[in-house]
């Protein structure tokens, strides 16, 4: 994975649309997250490497920048082409605004002034210098990793920060695995008075051992006892809201659906809540003496087919 070159970086094409670059951040995110990979530096590293990435070519006008060559894989201004040896300058310093200045050999230096006067003439401003407009701060991406529950009904999780500040993002019900949010203006800040980016949070779901989701609906499979399979009764039911009682009717076997309301993914906007489809698994369980002898007493209907097979052979 290259240092470097973002679109080696996240192993897409320069010519990727926002969508596949999407994509891929996010593959590799799930792959290199630091929650996935605990204690390992390198997939932290990897991490930070396309999350930086992602940042540059998300940002429509930052990523055009690049491929022009105005900036380079950090964010930061390029040298322009044709000053100090070999085109360009030696010991850059960083200035004010993201500038870069520096001297070639024998040059002795340019200050951000001498760069403005340069850059007047350049573009006819020779009364003075020439002032850049205000600039959008980049977006920054960040990846959240929330439980099953929460992704159902709900929940506010806080994000910690590079520079050691934490974010709460608010998770509304029925997020989906790999969805993005956005958080306006929590991103870079702006330059000359320019808005401040967003923050792009990608949520990972873990996968629960209960429940599992069919658009707004859940389904789980629930042991049931003979007993109440035959004559039926009230079971407890576990849902991601709580536990309900609800009623078995008798003659239930393996396989028997039942459906509570609005117990699936929570109600949110336009959307009703799902329903949660609870499928029987009919268990023995221990066996007693007395339940065993009924078994043994127990005749089973003769089968009318196979009977008259019988006689008339």
């Amino acid at each position: 994975m290259s240092a470097g070159d973002p679109y080696q970086t996240l192993g897409v094409a320069r010519t990727a649309s926002q969508d596949e670059i999407r994509k891929a951040y996010r593959a590799l995110a799930k792959k290199y997250h630091p929650d996935l990979n605990p204690g390992d530096k390198e997939a932290e590293e990897k991490f930070k490497a396309i999350s930086r990435a992602n940042d540059l070519l998300s940002d429509e006008t930052q990523r055009g920048r690049y491929d022009r060559g105005e900036i380079d894989s950090a964010g930061q201004e390029r040298a322009p082409p044709g000053y100090g040896a070999n085109g360009g300058y030696r010991d850059f310093a960083e200035g004010a605004q993201g500038f870069r200045y520096g001297g070639g050999p024998g040059a002795g230096g340019f200050s951000q002034e001498d760069l403005g006067d340069i850059f007047g003439g350049m573009f006819g401003n020779r009364g003075g210098r020439r002032q850049a407009g205000p600039e959008r701060g980049p977006d920054r991406s960040y990846a959240l990793t929330i439980n099953f529950v929460d992704s159902v009904l709900g929940t506010t999780s806080r994000v910690s920060l590079p520079n050691g500040s934490t974010l709460d993002v608010k998770i509304p019900p029925g997020i989906e695995d790999g969805q993005v949010l956005r958080l306006r203006g929590k991103g870079g800040e702006g330059t000359q008075g320019g808005p401040t980016g967003d923050a792009l949070i990608t949520i990972t779901i873990m996968p629960d051992a209960r429940y599992v989701r069919d658009g707004r609906d859940l389904r789980e499979r629930l042991p049931v006892d003979v007993r109440t399979a035959v004559l039926g009764g009230p079971i407890t039911v576990p849902t991601p809201s709580g536990s309900v009682r609800m009623n078995v009717p008798a003659g239930s076997d393996t396989g028997t659906v039942m459906r509570l309301r609005g117990r699936g993914v929570k109600e949110h906007g336009r959307h009703e809540a799902g329903n949660l489809y609870v499928t029987l698994e009919v268990h023995v369980g221990k066996v007693d003496d007395r339940f065993r002898e009924f078994l043994k007493d127990h005749a089973p209907a003769p089968d009318l087919a196979e009977a008259g097979d019988g006689e008339g052979k």
